[in-house]
């Protein structure tokens, strides 16, 4: 049980990224790293000092009284952890300051810990720089999207001896970030032997971010990442006597991501052989991702046609759009017909957008959008004038790339406008007139798993792609949609009809069968394994969502 201390209530240990650690877990990462009673510990970040009491129990069970270190940037918290450690009767010392600005030596035996937690946007000024600093010095460079957990992972490997070993909370961002990628890359080549513990239930309440344990030791690197799960944290305990409990076994390179433990051996060989036969290929083979527009306030920017009627807008001064979210998307296509029953329902299809000389009612419109502050906006702030929305060309195909099923393409044959609600893919000259069938064959089972594994689980639950991992998303080549451009031409009247209707997967089983079968050499065993893996991920993500609404109800 965390003890609140005065003026240091909830919401400012989370700003500050500090998330104290069930015993469970302090217990767990302890045991697995101080295993002889001359070990010298580290805990760079210790808050009131769990960690601290883990460390001091566990070396007295070895017999051991060697002197623990610890850090913390908050002196309150520093000055609980030492009350702690008095009471315990153990010696130690907790110095109070920027871990991150504490030159490294390889001085310790075993560094255990749980990092603050602060995403890029809070982890900012003279903390960021001293972050990026250290990192950079273990040769690592970080991006400017690093949150703060990224750069104490590094930092606190240079305080090991060279078979020392780490152990830490570290958020599931680890395994598919971009940011994070040069830490993995780090781990890989500074650690003989790295290990990574999936827990299924969330590890800290009321903390959106999935959390897992790292545990790192020796030196000299290694291509190889191995995994263990457990449900609950309670379960980790068993992770000390179960030798073959770390039975997946990932061989990553650089640069990749380590998401595919999570998928079945035989899920990820199909997927792989799918794409070595050229089954499937990269988004990024079909044309160039691009991002929406941004307007700065979209409740004010996009108006439905009532809406422009009451104001007396002019078709000149509105540009029609493809309206703010995704779920009219998820029939192949948007045509203008489908676009003016959007309209006539309320939806905010058009964009105002008036030229270098407003009408009287534009004027009257800006005036309006003057009072309500619209002005005060970023965007508008930062472009002149400030109602002019830069628009990207039509697309030809939408990419809808926050999905609570999975990610799907729509074509835009009436050249809408878009918003940075979806991703917009302007098709290459070999893909001409393809737009509707690419959108249909990505909804085979094997592109599905795909996104599951290349994408980013978001809060909520919600499959989440940028632009970058949209283009590495794995749909079927355009040699292969040419190939069967006349099945997939006849199976989309009834692909329309299901998707309007909800059914997702049927349209699927319906594709897979027409890309996915014997002739791609695809057993039915084979073709089941793709589907149970991404069904596994798909579930993964939402059970971590569900998990934060129940607990959330609960208090």
């Amino acid at each position: 049980m965390t003890i609140e201390l005065a003026g240091d209530s909830a919401e400012i240990r989370k700003a500050r990224g500090a998330f104290f650690t069930p015993p469970e877990v302090t217990r767990f990462l302890c045991a697995w790293a101080i295993t002889s009673p001359g070990d010298r510990v580290l805990e760079p970040s210790c808050g009131d000092g769990a960690f601290l009491a883990a460390a001091a129990e566990r070396l007295r069970e070895l017999g051991g009284r060697a002197p623990l270190q610890a850090h913390e940037l908050h002196e309150e918290s520093a000055a609980d952890a030492r009350a702690l450690l008095a009471s315990a009767g153990y010696p130690g010392r907790v110095v109070v300051g920027d871990f991150l600005a504490t030159p490294p030596g390889p001085s310790f035996d075993a560094v255990v810990g749980n990092p603050p937690y602060i995403r890029y946007q809070g982890f900012t000024g003279e903390a960021r720089a001293t972050g990026l600093a250290a990192a950079l010095a273990q040769g690592v460079r970080l991006s400017r999207l690093a949150s703060s957990w990224a750069p104490f992972v590094v930092h606190a490997a240079g305080f090991l001896s060279a078979q020392g070993r780490l152990a830490l909370v570290v958020p599931a961002e680890l395994l598919a970030a971009n940011y994070a990628a040069e830490v993995r890359d780090f781990l890989l080549q500074r650690f003989a032997r790295v290990r990574v513990v999936l827990i299924g239930g969330q590890v800290f309440p009321g903390v959106q971010t999935e959390a897992m344990l790292l545990l790192a030791e020796g030196s000299g690197g290694t291509d190889r990442v191995e995994f263990a799960s457990v449900a609950h944290a309670a379960g980790l305990d068993a992770l000390l006597v179960n030798t073959g409990a770390f039975e997946s076994v990932l061989e990553v390179r650089a640069g990749e991501r380590w998401t595919t433990a999570l998928v079945s051996a035989e899920a990820t060989h199909e997927l792989s052989r799918l794409a070595e036969a050229g089954w499937l290929s990269p988004l990024s083979h079909w044309g160039r991702i691009s991002l929406g527009a941004v307007t700065g306030n979209n409740r004010y920017f996009t108006l439905s046609p009532a809406q422009a009627a009451q104001w007396g807008l002019t078709a000149s001064e509105l540009v029609p759009i493809s309206p703010a979210g995704s779920s009219h998307l998820r029939a192949l296509r948007l045509t203008r017909a489908g676009h003016a029953v959007l309209g006539q329902a309320g939806k905010r299809t058009l964009l105002f957008r008036p030229g270098d000389e407003p009408s009287a009612d534009a004027r009257a419109y800006l005036a309006h959008g003057e009072a309500l502050g619209v002005t005060k906006a970023y965007k508008c702030r930062v472009r002149t004038p400030w109602w002019r929305t830069p628009l990207p060309a039509p697309p030809d195909v939408f990419f809808t790339y926050m999905n609570e099923a999975t990610p799907q393409l729509a074509a835009n044959p009436s050249g809408l406008h878009y918003l940075n609600s979806v991703h917009g893919l302007y098709l290459t000259e070999g893909a001409s007139g393809l737009a509707e069938l690419v959108s249909l064959a990505a909804l085979n089972s094997a592109t599905g798993l795909s996104a599951e594994v290349t994408g980013r689980a978001y809060g909520g639950g919600v499959l989440k792609m940028e632009p970058r991992e949209a283009a590495r998303l794995l749909v079927p080549s355009i040699n292969k949609v040419r190939a069967h451009e006349q099945e997939l031409s006849d199976l989309l009247p009834v692909a329309r009809r299901l998707l309007r209707a909800g059914r997702l997967e049927a349209a699927r089983d319906l594709v897979d069968d027409v890309l996915l079968t014997a002739r791609a050499g695809l057993t039915p065993a084979g073709l089941a394994s793709l589907r149970e893996a991404q069904a596994a991920l798909r579930q993964r993500r939402r059970q971590r969502a569900k998990s934060r609404t129940t607990r959330r109800e609960a208090e």
